[in-house]
């Protein structure tokens, strides 16, 4: 029932915004108000600037499906997961790290910033845009398959990525 609920929910969601009919007919203001619609919610956000200067001070988690992972990531993010999302993979990290999380727009990693959030940690923030702002920006993914690729999540949502660099694929 879960599951329905969340389905409709990103549904009615996604249809207050414009969707681009191909990848990158966006500007960075329709984005910008897309992705921050997407992670309405109590996890404060982090821009990506933000990060990259003070990145050491950070543990990044990628809250999206492990094949989106193995596809395309963050470098030097974990895998923390959303639907298979499971706390033992956080035994080692203290609850006063600091920690980024980010999905393809920042919905999935708002709603497990949450439950960080739940599970006591102090200093929980969701990286703006997450990984579509990331390569829109031109900043480096790594891969655990192939490189030079970037997971779309579906065809409707990788109309939000604008990288001639990377092959879209979901």
């Amino acid at each position: 029932m879960e599951k329905y609920v969340l389905f409709y929910l990103v549904l009615l969601i996604s249809s207050c915004f414009p969707i681009p009919e191909s990848a990158g007919q966006f500007t960075d203001d329709e984005f910008d108000a897309m992705s921050l619609r997407m992670c309405e919610g109590d996890v404060p956000d982090i821009s990506i600037e933000e990060f990259l200067s003070a990145k050491e001070s950070y543990m990044i988690f990628d809250t999206r499906s492990f094949e989106e992972y193995e596809t395309s990531h963050i470098p030097d993010a974990h895998w923390l997961g959303y639907k298979s999302f499971d706390e033992s993979r956080l035994k080692n990290i203290s609850l006063e790290k600091a920690i980024v999380v980010y999905c393809s727009v920042g919905y999935r990693s708002e709603k497990i910033g949450e439950r960080l959030q739940k599970l006591g940690y102090q200093n929980v923030q969701n990286l703006r845009g997450s990984i579509f702002q990331w390569v829109n920006e031109g900043h480096p993914v790594e891969s655990d398959v192939k490189k030079n690729q970037i997971h779309g999540f579906n065809a409707k949502w990788s109309k939000w990525i604008n990288s001639k660099n990377l092959e879209i694929i979901y």
